[in-house]
């Protein structure tokens, strides 16, 4: 069994991330920082919360929403804000059963850093999102910052709603997912137990057997 690593390191360097020194061991006997997230930074999850679909906070899920066998969804995007339909799913679409995740693998985790990783990313269609609450889809992965159109306040808010309405855990900001070997995976991603939060940063693996 291998379990692989599918989260950004977070680091100084990320949007929305304040790492400060808080505790030396030369002056105080040990080594402590103080860190500020943004919510949603880097790799993490989406509570219902988010976009208000309902009052679920982040440490009121359950801990079965967080993770799923999920089947690796290959479509590499090239061009700027593509839109993923069920159309990408090709064969998979036939075996996807309830309770299910998905990973879609764009190669888009490769423009980390840059202003198109944010604003100019793939996005999930209103089509796919809609097909993936009607299958009965537990979770779903995706290596851009969002599933949809961040720009686009009407767009984005649609999307979530319709996958958070619809029980699906969403985990953006997904990376290394070339190393994955399989098609399917178990797919795991816990986030802290923030109180009322409405997302978290995550620790994201697959457990390949």
């Amino acid at each position: 069994m291998r379990v692989i690593d599918l989260s950004r390191t977070v680091d100084k360097n990320m949007s929305g991330v304040n790492i400060l020194p808080a505790k030396e061991l030369r002056t105080d006997g040990w080594n402590a920082t103080t860190l500020q997230l943004y919510s949603h930074s880097g790799t993490h999850v989406d509570a219902p919360i988010h976009f208000g679909v309902s009052d679920v906070t982040i440490d009121q899920m359950p801990l079965s929403d967080f993770y799923a066998n999920a089947w690796i969804i290959d479509c590499e995007i090239k061009r700027p804000s593509a839109l993923i339909t069920t159309q990408h799913l090709d064969d998979k679409k036939a075996v996807v059963q309830k309770g299910d995740g998905l990973i879609f693998r764009t190669g888009w985790s490769n423009k980390y850093g840059t202003p198109a990783y944010r604003d100019e990313l793939p996005r999930l269609s209103e089509e796919l999102a809609l097909w993936m609450v009607e299958i009965g889809i537990k979770m779903v992965g995706v290596e851009p910052p969002s599933v949809a159109d961040v720009n686009n306040l009407r767009e984005v808010t649609r999307i979530h709603k319709i996958l958070l309405e619809g029980n699906v855990t969403i985990v953006e900001g997904l990376t290394n997912l070339e190393v994955l070997d399989h098609e399917k995976v178990i797919l795991i991603a816990l986030p802290l137990k923030i109180k009322n939060g409405d997302g978290c940063p995550a620790r994201a693996v697959a457990v390949m057997e």
